[in-house]
């Protein structure tokens, strides 16, 4: 395969197989939600304005793909805690999120900011490669076949 021959992006689609299950606008904001401790329906609804019958299907999806768990916390109630899958796309909300604050920003600055519990300092989060700890680009990274790849 040639330097600039990248058809093997198109063969075993990952970002098209996460976004057939997290790509809806109520998905992510419910992950957000849960990122930040809401956990009840009531308060998903509340703070989301979602119409509670699209809320009970986002839930019910997120549940049975894993990403939630339901759990009781009294008899007839529950609440919905991320699994560790769901925490997983921790990064991929929050990259969203300084995504839209950089290029979408409101007038009067970010609505959330992240403090970094370790140092105190608000957080300034990038993705980083986990052998250098280097910041990840577009142009710092060279797509290349993995395991998955099939060809054609």
């Amino acid at each position: 395969m040639s330097e600039r021959d990248f058809r093997h992006r198109l063969t075993a689609d990952s970002v098209g197989r996460a976004l057939e299950l997290v790509g809806e606008r109520w998905t992510l904001l419910i992950l957000r939600e849960t990122f930040f401790g809401v956990r009840r329906y009531g308060q998903l609804a509340r703070h989301l304005g979602i119409p509670r019958p699209t809320l009970s299907a986002r839930l019910k999806k997120l549940v049975e793909a894993g990403l939630l768990e339901k759990v009781a916390y009294e008899e007839d109630k529950h609440e919905y805690r991320l699994t560790d899958s769901g925490k997983a796309l921790f990064p991929a909300v929050i990259a969203l999120m300084n995504w839209g604050d950089t290029y979408l920003p409101a007038p009067e600055g970010p609505p959330i900011l992240l403090r970094h519990n370790e140092c105190g300092e608000h957080a300034d989060p990038f993705l980083a490669c986990g052998h250098c700890g280097g910041e990840i680009t577009a142009n710092g990274v060279t797509p290349e076949p993995g395991p998955g790849f099939v060809t054609r």
